[in-house]
């Protein structure tokens, strides 16, 4: 039934439910999987630290780097565990049009993520998960 499977993945709790979540259900229908992490900005405070010493933006950078490439090992480790060939993707801008994008880009017919355990006034108010769901074509599942 769904043959290109696609993770919000961003190594909070709720992620990672969402991705072992996919990688069973990847492994059932014998599909792979892809990963979409966003690049989130530097913090406000780097640009004090750029400003007291020049070389501290790029440890900031190599940190942020790092952090990143590890997210991504940790996917496709879990899904080598499990048979399942898990594909990462690192993206830059707005979260929901970028995994809109993506979605569309990629052909992707189900989106997996995971929900924050919040009252349904303030999901529908401030979630992203609520904007996907208005903006995408595809298939979501969301995972407590």
């Amino acid at each position: 039934m769904f043959t290109k499977i696609a993770v919000a993945y961003d190594g909070s709790p709720e992620a990672d439910r969402a991705l072992t979540a996919a990688i069973s259900l990847a492994k059932i229908m014998g599909v792979g999987i892809h990963t979409i992490t966003m690049l989130e900005a530097p913090p406000a405070y780097t640009a004090f630290a750029a400003a007291t010493d020049g070389s501290m933006l790029r440890t900031l950078e190599e940190d942020r780097d790092a952090y990143y490439e590890h997210l991504q090992r940790l996917a496709v480790s879990k899904g080598d565990a499990e048979g399942v060939q898990v594909i990462t993707h690192l993206e830059n801008g707005d979260t929901v049009d970028s995994i809109h994008h993506f979605v569309r880009d990629h052909q992707i017919d189900l989106l997996v993520i995971g929900l924050h355990r919040r009252s349904l006034r303030m999901s529908s108010l401030w979630s992203v998960s609520y904007a996907l769901a208005q903006e995408l074509s595809c298939n979501m599942l969301g995972v407590h």
